[in-house]
């Protein structure tokens, strides 16, 4: 009898498990690739390379392993590129819960942002921006929200203002990092940042309410990347919850921004809706927030680890502290320092903050002999952009002169490109270089782990958080 029973669990072992194992490798491919390669069999066109997944979870579980199980990130397109070869840099795959079309060089991502009509931006987790807000919005709506957008965070009045306005809060914030003497980086850049933001958009002032607001923040900002499982338990469902608060909260403050959406109208006369403020004022807190913080984080870990960068940048700060005419430095000061700026793109760059970006498809499209088909995704892979060889020589060293020289075209997407690229790019630069230029000039740190490992998601930083050892100078 034990012998039989040995007999079947052989047989599951050497024969069912494989067979069921292959048919759930491959159900995914019957069921949407090969398919469509067999009606574009006779037109000389086909799918793009690549494989998609196992059901329901597509390569999602591929994607973790290498994001937060190895922590090479960039092995996950490299691993397709050796794979299947360059496929003029696309791969068909199933992730975020979607028929995906990967799309990671820049000739691709060049096309695809050229052609708004046929490749619409659309976030799988939209819901949580809002569907009425500037990133889920498309054409003439798109357009008006965002003409307003720049306008009232971009033009040189704005930025003069804005640079007289965060700078005592920067100021402040950097002071009691020194008093404390020891700081987790990221924590305190969040803190700062959420009071200047809040205090631009939502016109909230440091205290009790602003903290809630911050830590609402934090959880919604969780959910952006992950799978959209709408359930108790998942990072979506707790970052769902959160926007609801948030939106109750925010919807009894206002600002001079939140003012001038109110304004805003459409041909006809009619203006927003208060759920499209609201959509539009949470999309813009959550932009700016999490992208400065990210940036001012690996402005600390970076400049710690390339003291020669820092030495440089604080020679330059200096010198515009001496000849600065009032109490703080002004915007068009910023604009004269080039070493600076060129920290700034280079942290940027490496930051990566906005690691992918998404398309809906919504009419089939032929590029170079391969089909993408209507209504699945295009993620645009912008990670690789900048972290690629072929882009940037050596590109995980931290190296400002390499903006001596313009990057080549289409290799440095960090606020996106053609008209889906970021309202707010020039707020952000002004806010890093104006966090660079007090950081330098007045003060030193060291990392108390300079060895931390690097996470990835939900976006990219130190493990430790960036712990620093702070000081005058």
């Amino acid at each position: 009898m034990e012998a039989s029973m040995d007999r079947v669990w052989l047989a599951w072992l050497l024969v069912v498990l494989p067979v069921v194992g292959w048919v759930l490798w491959w159900s995914n491919e019957l069921r949407y690739a090969i398919p469509l390669e067999f009606r574009y069999s006779g037109t000389g066109t086909r799918l793009p390379p690549g494989h998609m997944g196992f059901p329901f979870l597509g390569e999602m579980i591929t994607f973790l392993w290498y994001f937060k199980v190895l922590r090479r990130p960039d092995e996950f397109i490299d691993s397709k590129r050796c794979k299947y070869g360059d496929g003029e840099g696309m791969y068909r795959t199933h992730l975020f819960g979607s028929t995906t079309i990967i799309a990671c060089l820049p000739s691709i991502n060049k096309f695809i942002c050229r052609s708004d009509d046929a490749f619409i931006l659309q976030w799988p987790t939209v819901d949580l921006m809002g569907r009425t807000a500037l990133v889920a919005v498309q054409g003439k709506a798109h357009a008006r929200i965002k003409s307003y957008v720049t306008n009232a965070v971009n033009r040189p009045d704005a930025l003069r203002r804005i640079a007289a306005h965060v700078q005592p809060r920067m100021v402040a914030a950097l002071q009691s990092w020194a008093d404390k003497g020891q700081v987790k980086g990221y924590d305190e850049a969040k803190k700062m940042t959420f009071e200047n933001i809040g205090k631009l958009f939502v016109s909230l002032e440091p205290g009790p309410l602003l903290e809630s607001m911050n830590k609402l923040f934090r959880g919604l900002t969780k959910g952006f990347r992950a799978q959209p499982f709408n359930f108790p338990g998942t990072a979506y469902h707790h970052a769902f919850q959160v926007r609801l608060q948030v939106s109750s909260i925010q919807s009894l403050y206002g600002s001079e921004l939140m003012d001038g959406l109110m304004q805003i109208e459409d041909d006809e006369g009619k203006k927003l809706s208060d759920q499209e403020i609201i959509d539009n004022m949470v999309s813009l807190v959550v932009g700016g927030y999490e992208s400065v913080t990210l940036a001012s984080t690996w402005a600390l870990y970076l400049l710690a680890k390339f003291p020669n960068v820092l030495d440089k940048l604080r020679e330059e700060n200096m010198a515009a502290s001496k000849n600065k005419k009032g109490d703080f430095i002004t915007s068009e000061d910023i604009s004269k320092m080039k070493y600076t700026n060129k920290v700034v793109e280079e942290t940027i760059r490496m930051a990566n903050v906005a690691l992918i970006s998404f398309r809906l498809v919504t009419r089939e499209v032929e590029y170079k002999g391969y089909k993408i088909p209507k209504d699945w995704n295009v993620i645009l892979w912008l990670r690789y952009l900048h972290t690629n060889p072929e882009n940037f020589y050596d590109p995980m060293c931290f190296n400002p002169d390499r903006w001596n020289e313009p990057a080549r075209p289409g290799t440095y997407q960090v606020f996106g490109a053609g008209s889906r690229s970021c309202a707010g790019n020039m707020l952000a630069r002004l806010l890093i270089a104006l966090f660079l230029h007090h950081l330098s000039a007045g003060y030193k740190w060291e990392l108390i782990n300079p060895e931390a490992e690097i996470i990835y998601l939900p976006h990219q930083k130190p493990v430790d958080g960036v712990e620093i050892k702070f000081s005058k100078i």
